[in-house]
């Protein structure tokens, strides 16, 4: 693929094989952004996992210390707890009729759903609507919660999902290039740590084979931190 001249002029500023702390990458990253909007910044890794093993698949959620940058509207479905979903910050609030609104109407203007396990019933005849879309409530991720408020207040504090791949690859949005360098530094950190810590047992050998952060559309510039092995 033909890279323009703006993406070469970033990629040499990145030294070809070296490793950076993520200290060093921080500033770089800023330096190496090719577009005229905030560029996000998203840290991936290449994990030597196998994802069908069920002690394997890595995914979780995160409160990163700076929020990513992204805000993200909530829809919380809940027919007890409305109030308490309102006072959080959720910008939609309801029971059954929201999800009749979305089959009804197909709207989908929020990015996030928040419910009560009360709801699950009827969230659950949604599923090949919602499924695909990344959109279905789970208690793993903290979306299916009777403390509806303190969910959602994660959410708006920065709460992000990740999840890996078929082919052991995970890629996370973690801030923005206005970000200042010590709070783009504080959040990859945050994001590695957690990744590290989630290294399964039955992994042998070398577990995070490659780590590289950039911006969208920008080079990508391979870091080392504690405990990536």
């Amino acid at each position: 693929m033909k890279q323009g001249k703006k993406y070469r002029a970033a990629a040499e500023l990145i030294e070809k094989d070296r490793l950076y702390t993520i200290e060093e990458a921080a500033p770089l990253l800023k330096k190496t952004s090719t577009t005229k909007f905030d560029s996000a910044i998203d840290v991936s890794f290449a994990l030597n996992v196998n994802p069908t093993k069920a002690d394997q698949l890595i995914r979780g959620t995160i409160v990163l210390p700076h929020g990513n940058g992204k805000t993200k509207k909530v829809l919380a479905v809940t027919m007890s707890k409305q109030e308490e979903a309102k006072a959080a910050g959720a910008e939609f609030v309801g029971g059954k009729e929201m999800l009749e609104k979305i089959q009804s109407e197909n709207w989908f203007d929020f990015d996030i759903i928040v419910a009560t396990p009360d709801m699950m019933g009827e969230l659950g005849k949604m599923g090949r609507l919602l499924g695909p879309k990344g959109l279905m409530p789970n208690p793993k991720t903290g979306t299916v919660s009777m403390n509806i408020g303190e969910a959602i207040t994660e959410i708006k504090r920065g709460k992000i999902a990740y999840r890996v791949d078929k082919d052991g690859n995970l890629n996370v949005s973690v801030a923005r290039c206005s970000f200042s360098d010590e709070a783009i530094a504080d959040n990859i950190k945050a994001l590695c740590d957690t990744i590290v810590h989630s290294r399964p047992s039955t992994v042998k050998g070398t577990y995070i084979k490659n780590a590289v952060v950039h911006t969208t559309m920008g080079p990508g510039i391979k870091i080392t931190f504690e405990g990536k092995n």
